[in-house]
C-alpha cells in the first residue's frame, strides 16, 4: 500500500478530511494531522515563538496547535512512521480559486509538501452549504492515483476545486487557470460591548477574469477544475526587462 498524508486548513474534526481520510484509506495507508481548530486564510505561516503539540484522538487522527504548513512540516520531519508518497491537503469547506490561493491554508499545506520534496494535492469543495464532500473524495482518490501514475514537475502542485453537486451531477473534470476577483469589498466596522471599534473582513470581491479556460469557469458549467500551481513565484519573463533599467538607477 502506498503512503499518504492528508492534512487541511478547516481543522482536524472538519466533515472535509474525514471523507478524504476514509476514502483514502480504501486502498493506501494514511496518516491524518490537521491543526486543532479552524486555520482557514493561514496562507503558509509558521508557527515560530511558541511550542508546537500534538494530541491523538480516537479515530486515529493527530490534532497539533499549529497551522497547516507547521502540520505537514511536523508530520513530514517526526510523525510519519514511513516518508509519505504524496500529500493530499482537503477537502476544503469552499473554493479555493483565483485570488483565494494566495490566503488559502488548503494551498499552503500541499506546498509544504512539495516543499518537502513530495508530490502534494490541495482539494477543495465548491458551494455555499458544502453537501457533497463524498463528491470530492471519489475523485480525490482517481486524482491521487493519476498523479502517481503521471508525476508533474517537482516545483508544482495540483489544485483541485470540485462543484458541490452528486457524482453522477458532475460533467467531467477539466485543466484550467486560476481566474482573479475584483478587488474584495470594505472592512465592517463595529463595536465590542465596551464601546471599542472592531473591525471584520468584508466580503470576497466578485468574479472579474472567469470566462472559458478558467477555474471559476469550469465551476460554473458543473466541472472540476484542476490547476498546476507553481511553487516558484518568480517572474522569469521579466528578468532581462528588470535587470536593464536596474543599471541605469
Amino acid at each position: 500500500m502506498i503512503n499518504i498524508l492528508i492534512s487541511n486548513d478547516d481543522g482536524v474534526y472538519a466533515p472535509g478530511i474525514i471523507a478524504l481520510t476514509q476514502a483514502l484509506s480504501e486502498f493506501a495507508q494514511v496518516t491524518t494531522v490537521a491543526p486543532d481548530r479552524n486555520c482557514s486564510g493561514a496562507s503558509n505561516s509558521l508557527t515560530l515563538t511558541n511550542p508546537l503539540r500534538i494530541n491523538s484522538l480516537d479515530n486515529g487522527f493527530i490534532a497539533v496547535n499549529g497551522t497547516p504548513t507547521d502540520c505537514v512540516h511536523l508530520a513530514i520531519r517526526e510523525l510519519c512512521h514511513a516518508e509519505p508518497e504524496i500529500v493530499v491537503s482537503g477537502i476544503n469547506a469552499g473554493a479555493n480559486m483565483g485570488d483565494d490561493t494566495l490566503y488559502s491554508g488548503t494551498i499552503a499545506a500541499a506546498m509544504e509538501g512539495r516543499f518537502l520534496g513530495l508530490p502534494a494535492i490541495a482539494i477543495s469543495l465548491v458551494g455555499k452549504e458544502c453537501l457533497h464532500y463524498q463528491s470530492a473524495a471519489h475523485f480525490a482518490c482517481k486524482i491521487v492515483k493519476g498523479l502517481l501514475k503521471n508525476p508533474i514537475s517537482k516545483d508544482q502542485i495540483l489544485n483541485v476545486n470540485v462543484p458541490d453537486l452528486p457524482i453522477d451531477s458532475i460533467k467531467g473534470i477539466q485543466v484550467t487557470r486560476l481566474g482573479s476577483r475584483h478587488k474584495a469589498e470594505d472592512m465592517i466596522k463595529t463595536q465590542d460591548p465596551a464601546g471599542r471599534d472592531i473591525y471584520w473582513l468584508g466580503p470576497v470581491g466578485a468574479e472579474q477574469d472567469c470566462g472559458p479556460g478558467t477555474d471559476f469557469c469550469a465551476i460554473s458549467e458543473g466541472y472540476i477544475s484542476i490547476t498546476p500551481l507553481t511553487v516558484d513565484f518568480t517572474a522569469y519573463k521579466q528578468i532581462d526587462h528588470l535587470a536593464n533599467w536596474v543599471t541605469n538607477l
